[in-house]
């Protein structure tokens, strides 16, 4: 009875429409100017009260009235205390003799008024004490001169009564409509996201059932092959090596994925993703592919290195201290280095590449630049492509708040540049969603792997047989 309730909104504040939201506002300005006027006018003239004291009442009774649209209590408090002075001064009134008597018609009106706005806001427990008090001072009222009583005091206590009780029920069915509808929104999201669950178990059945099988199947083939074959020549055991390493390698990354999709919490990844260190080791195996590569890296704090006489031979220049670009940066850039060679291998098997990563104005920028095949009549490994793995690049280049740019070169070439900020938005993520090199049977060409500092370099240089073809890198 003395706190009111939490929320001081209007009434249907919540309304879809305008008009229904103004609705209470519209009913209590009208029932107060109404009221206003005719209780004073009740008053002074048909009970015979002095003009001061019916105006006082008259706007006690009445202009609270327009609080009730968002504290209705308080105003029920004002309003009951003015209705309980204004019995009491009528009993002193010269005009009170067969006039309705301690509750003039004006009084019930606006009480009643007051019950409803009541209902819609106020608990039970507020609502049964509200009640309880108007029976309380309606009988006692009565019990002071029964003599003038003419029922009024009963005739309140019923409608009262009966106002509180069926406003009450419609607030609570309203209530109970919007937990309804609350429960319904939640069973479609918990629907949806069982769909989701049940839809990433599928492809993780469908990618264990196939592709991990035909992965698993040439793992086992590459490292059985030199005790298969006899004679076989050490150029011959070294790339069979290399295809079962990076078979495996897929394997293991495919067993992280199926982890994901098979589970409702994706939770961190026990083995750290691939970065910039590991540039080196995947354009090594794209040398053994048969693709002359040259990677160079340039990254802050190459200097402090090299001064201190620390060459990092990881190829993870600046990654680790605080001003190296953050890991989702450094996967995102693995990735799009993997997928660009990746095509390289399937699209231009032989054609000269050349990969630089550099660190300019607080960017990290990637670029992947390859020639056209060597030998232009032949055919590629591939004639077609899905497109997915363009696709995938420009999803991470966006997560990370980058830009990218990809297209053919005028010579039949392809190029792949991508800019990514060191310090990524937080919507960054450190999953992968696309795209990984498969290993590839095709033998390399004498080429020369370059990995650059500032002030030091290292090379590799690889030399088999092969047969080049022509292509470029157009998924």
């Amino acid at each position: 009875m003395i706190v009111p309730a939490t929320s001081d909104e209007p009434l249907l504040a919540h309304a879809s429409s305008r008009a229904v939201r103004l609705l209470p506002y519209v009913v209590a300005f009208v029932f107060a100017v109404s009221l206003l006027p005719s209780s004073i006018q009740v008053l002074a003239h048909d009970y015979g009260l002095h003009g001061g004291l019916a105006g006082a009442l008259g706007v006690a009774q009445a202009a609270p009235l327009l609080l009730a649209v968002t504290r209705p209590l308080p105003a029920w408090w004002i309003i009951f205390t003015a209705d309980l002075l204004g019995a009491l001064a009528l009993l002193t009134a010269d005009g009170n003799a067969g006039r309705a008597w301690p509750w003039p018609p004006t009084v019930i009106v606006g009480y009643l008024v007051l019950c409803l706005a009541l209902a819609l806001r106020e608990s039970r427990r507020t609502l049964l004490s509200v009640w309880l008090l108007t029976v309380v001072a309606s009988l006692t009222l009565g019990q002071l001169a029964p003599e003038r009583s003419e029922g009024t005091n009963v005739l309140l206590i019923v409608l009262s009564g009966v106002v509180l009780l069926l406003g009450a029920a419609l607030r609570e069915r309203a209530e109970a409509q919007r937990r309804l509808a609350e429960q319904e929104t939640i069973s479609e999201a918990e629907r949806a996201q069982r769909t989701l669950l049940e839809e990433r178990a599928r492809i993780a059945r469908e990618l264990h059932d196939v592709v991990a099988h035909h992965m698993s199947v040439i793992t086992v083939q590459a490292d059985s092959a030199p005790y298969r074959i006899a004679q076989l020549p050490p150029q011959a055991r070294e790339e069979f090596g290399s295809i079962a390493a990076t078979a495996r390698e897929s394997l293991s990354e495919m067993r992280r994925l199926l982890g994901v999709l098979r589970s409702e919490k994706t939770r961190g990844e026990r083995a750290p993703q691939p970065g910039l260190d590991r540039l080196e080791q995947l354009v090594e195996a794209t040398v053994r592919a048969g693709v002359p590569a040259e990677l160079s890296i340039s990254l802050p704090g190459d200097e402090d290195g090299d001064e201190n006489g620390n060459e990092n031979e990881d190829g993870a220049a600046g990654e680790g201290s605080g001003s190296g670009p953050a890991p989702s940066v450094t996967l995102s850039a693995y990735r799009i280095v993997q997928e660009a060679l990746a095509n390289v291998v399937r699209h231009a098997p032989g054609a000269r590449t050349r990969i630089s990563v550099t660190a300019p104005d607080g960017f990290l920028s990637v670029l992947v630049v390859n020639g056209p095949s060597p030998e232009p009549e032949a055919a590629p490994l591939e004639t077609s492509g899905t497109g997915h793995g363009l696709v995938g690049m420009r999803e991470r280049v966006r997560l990370v708040g980058g830009s990218l740019e990809a297209g053919p070169l005028p010579d039949g070439g392809f190029r792949v540049a991508a800019r990514l900020p060191l310090d990524p938005p937080p919507a960054a993520f450190n999953d992968e969603p696309h795209g990984a090199a498969e290993g590839t049977e095709t033998e390399g060409t004498h080429s020369q792997l370059t990995y650059s500092k500032k002030t030091h370099s290292k090379k590799k240089t690889h030399s088999k047989k092969t047969k080049n073809t022509k292509g470029s890198a157009t998924e």
